[in-house]
């Protein structure tokens, strides 16, 4: 590896996420300024500030530490309902709430009071059509929704891009071409060892079928893909095949004895049955898309990310077995964006990686980061983005209910209620977020070689 393509590899990822993250920011601070809501804060990452300025009324600036980022829309929290022990301060008018003090003795009640003072000591008696929370339920999904959805369209045009001009990696399409003949015949429970002696030899090494062969025809029968091909070996069982090939302009009829034996029964369903078998792996070709075919297999991807978050806990429990050494790291596990980086920095310097590889593959794992990062915001849990657009919708599905039954308004949603939920879920997400920085850090994965 070279330490100086490492470096760029590392710094063009960062540079992409935290690009990504200001994004994702204004996806939120747009909306919100358009619907008349106030921004008082514009910020890419969380700490002290290193740089801000004042745009309107809006401070936009960069904290120190780089794994985030937020905006800061005034009236996020409602008044909440007033009892007699609160302290209330009111507008010269007497009926606008400018400050809300409550004392309390449960702990979580505390908690909510106190975020809710906190929010409603910011606002002036200037700012009361102007608070988030008493935004139509839709404007605020738009306002919760903005940030993610930028994140996903990110993740959309560069997959388009890639998909559209050199195919897709996870959808490869095999060719009726050999690309790989086996020597000798391997039970599959046993698939990953080497060939030994007592092995029967490959019936497609039997018949001098070499790589670069393009399959024509199998026992008379003309073959145009790989599928036809394999569900004609996998119908032979063990009888003899006249096998049509081209090699090198000419076209050869190559005889053998197919062999039955276990396979899967697809490439996605490992229950073995007795079927015919050659010993030869195809040729593949990266199939190509436009926009229609990018959404379709963002679809897949999305089936994939909803059960990688399902499971999230479970396999960063396994990444801190690995980092404290009971167990070896699960390469294909989950990173944070320091592994991200790292893994950004060893394409980049690989000395194998063909230079437009190596832009391909940076491009495909800032797209995968920000598809991830945006699924995973879309959660309907507090201090998510979906915890917010989960209270709108309830707001406005309870509130037309309340009017189809020609019942009171109950108005908003309260999500300040909430609140301890939030708490729980930030604390879980700092813990992963430290076990995985720090696994990445310790006990990093590694590019295979």
């Amino acid at each position: 590896m070279t330490p100086v393509y490492y470096f760029l590899g590392v710094l063009i990822f960062v540079v992409a996420i935290l690009v990504s993250i200001g994004l994702h920011e204004l996806g939120h601070l747009t909306p919100a300024k358009a619907f008349g809501g106030k921004v008082t804060q514009y910020f890419i990452g969380f700490g002290p500030t290193v740089w801000s300025k004042q745009v309107g009324e809006t401070e936009v600036g960069i904290k120190a530490i780089p794994l985030g980022g937020y905006v800061k829309i005034v009236g996020m929290l409602p008044p909440g309902a007033l009892e007699a022990a609160d302290e209330v301060e009111y507008d010269e008018h007497g009926d606008q709430v400018i400050k809300v003090r409550k004392s309390n003795t449960g702990m979580f009640t505390q908690l909510i009071s106190d975020a809710r003072a906190a929010e409603w000591e910011l606002i002036t008696p200037a700012d009361s059509e102007r608070l988030f929370y008493k935004m139509p339920w839709w404007k605020k999904v738009i306002v919760m929704s903005g940030g993610p959805t930028v994140n996903i369209l990110i993740a959309f045009f560069i997959f388009a891009g890639v998909f559209a001009t050199v195919g897709n990696a996870r959808d490869p399409k095999p060719l009726p071409v050999a690309d790989e003949v086996s020597d000798c015949v391997v039970p599959y429970a046993e698939r990953n060892r080497e060939c030994r002696p007592t092995d029967p030899i490959a019936p497609a090494k039997k018949a001098g079928i070499k790589p670069g062969d393009r399959f024509v025809s199998f026992n008379g029968s003309p073959i145009t893909s790989w599928d036809q091909l394999s569900e004609a070996i996998r119908a032979n069982g063990d009888k003899t095949a006249a096998i049509g090939v081209e090699r090198n302009g000419k076209t050869l009829i190559l005889h053998t004895s197919t062999r039955v034996e276990l396979r899967p029964t697809s490439d996605t369903d490992e229950n073995l049955v007795a079927v015919g078998f050659l010993g030869v792996l195809p040729k593949g070709y990266l199939q190509t898309g436009g926009p229609l075919y990018t959404v379709g297999q963002m679809g897949s991807m999305t089936v994939d990310v909803v059960k990688a978050l399902g499971t999230m806990p479970v396999k960063v429990g396994h990444v801190a077995l690995a980092l404290i050494g009971v167990e070896e790291r699960d390469p294909n596990g989950p990173v944070s964006i320091v592994g991200g980086g790292r893994i950004a920095g060893e394409v980049a310097a690989h000395d194998d990686f063909p230079l437009k590889d190596k832009a391909i593959s940076l491009l495909m794992l800032i797209a995968g980061f920000n598809f991830f990062i945006g699924m995973f915001n879309f959660v309907p849990l507090l201090p998510l983005d979906g915890g917010h657009i989960a209270g709108a919708l309830w707001e406005g599905l309870r509130r037309a209910i309340a009017r189809l039954r020609r019942r009171p308004d109950p108005g908003y949603v309260d999500v300040a209620k909430l609140l301890p939920i939030a708490y729980v879920m930030a604390s879980a997400f700092l813990v992963m977020g430290v076990v995985l920085i720090l696994a990445d850090l310790i006990v990093p994965i590694h590019l295979a070689e």
